[in-house]
């Protein structure tokens, strides 16, 4: 990374990205502590396919970087909750697919209400009009480095 200072603070590049890691995973933290939806596997697993749909417990494990003997013990959990069930992968005689039932989809959409209204809120409180255009103009250049390859 570069030492290159840059805006108004006088922070590197690099000065700038821990700044950044540390504050999106403070916001992260304080988001799932306030509306009490805290992160596991089971509930990544969840997010996971409400995000992607239907997928196998190796894409699963490989979404969390978790061994494929891990991610099953994890579905199993799920689906005995009556939270996903497994289908055959009409693309692979041999697999199966793991999807959400209604219950696993209402959950995982809870979840991430409850972690939208509180920023929402938070934003609402917390930022002027002009402190919110500039948090809109944020979040794309958020979106464009989580891109970076």
């Amino acid at each position: 990374m570069s030492s290159k200072k840059l805006g108004h603070e006088g922070l590197s590049t690099a000065e700038l990205a821990e700044s950044l890691r540390d504050a999106v995973g403070g916001l992260v933290r304080a988001v799932r502590e306030k509306t009490e939806t805290p992160s596991d596997a089971q509930s990544d697993a969840l997010s996971y396919l409400q995000r992607h749909g239907p997928t196998s417990v190796a894409m699963l494990a490989g979404s969390r970087n978790v061994t494929h003997q891990t991610m099953r013990v994890v579905v199993a959990r799920l689906e005995a909750a009556g939270l996903v069930e497994r289908r055959p992968d009409p693309t692979d005689r041999r697999g199966q697919l793991v999807e959400l039932t209604d219950l696993g989809r209402d959950l995982a959409a809870e979840g991430q209400r409850a972690r939208a209204t509180w920023l929402k809120d938070a934003i609402e409180a917390s930022l002027s009009q002009k402190e919110q255009a500039v948090l809109e103009e944020a979040v794309a250049l958020l979106r464009r480095i989580g891109t970076f390859s």
